[in-house]
């Protein structure tokens, strides 16, 4: 039984591992990743307390991957081409979308200081990163949406959250 418990997390990991690392094997990939990057470890070092400029932080991230990711719906001769399955769009445009209204509810949010009702949650959402950080390579159509893929970046959110938030805790003591 617990042979069986450490292959399957075993086996999601090296899914996630596949999840990160693929941005990196494509150079076309690194100018969207990167900055994700980069923002997610400026709101850890952002304090814990919701904020204005968490919400700026979060929304220019989630802006710029929901940009990234939206560059593959126009061809190279200036039309746009979204993909549909049976009349619905795909996750891929689905999810751009959102992340693109998010992005832009937070970045105004930041600015003017004032969250519209129900949103407040924008000053809180530094770790929201880790989630577009592990979604890229499939938002970006180098991998498909799968189960484990899912699966796996689930199983180990709260693992990566407690690392990440003892790192930076430990930086900024």
């Amino acid at each position: 039984m617990i042979n069986s418990i450490v292959s399957e997390i075993s086996a999601y990991w090296r899914t996630l591992w596949v999840l990160l690392e693929t941005p990196f094997n494509h150079s076309s990939l690194m100018w969207g990743i990167v900055p994700l990057y980069f923002g997610w470890i400026t709101n850890e070092f952002a304090s814990d307390k919701r904020s204005f400029n968490t919400a700026m932080q979060s929304g220019f991230s989630f802006l710029w991957a929901g940009l990234h990711w939206s560059q593959i719906y126009f061809k190279k001769g200036g039309g746009l081409s979204l993909v549909f399955r049976d009349g619905l769009p795909t996750i891929n445009v689905m999810v751009t979308l959102l992340v693109l209204i998010i992005g832009i509810t937070g970045l105004i949010s930041g600015i003017r200081k004032r969250y519209p009702k129900y949103c407040s949650f924008l000053g809180h959402a530094r770790f929201a990163n880790y989630v577009m950080i592990c979604i890229f390579a499939m938002q970006s159509n180098y991998l498909a949406w799968t189960w484990d893929r899912l699966i796996a970046i689930v199983v180990f959110a709260v693992p990566v959250w407690v690392v990440v938030y003892f790192i930076f805790r430990g930086c900024t003591s």
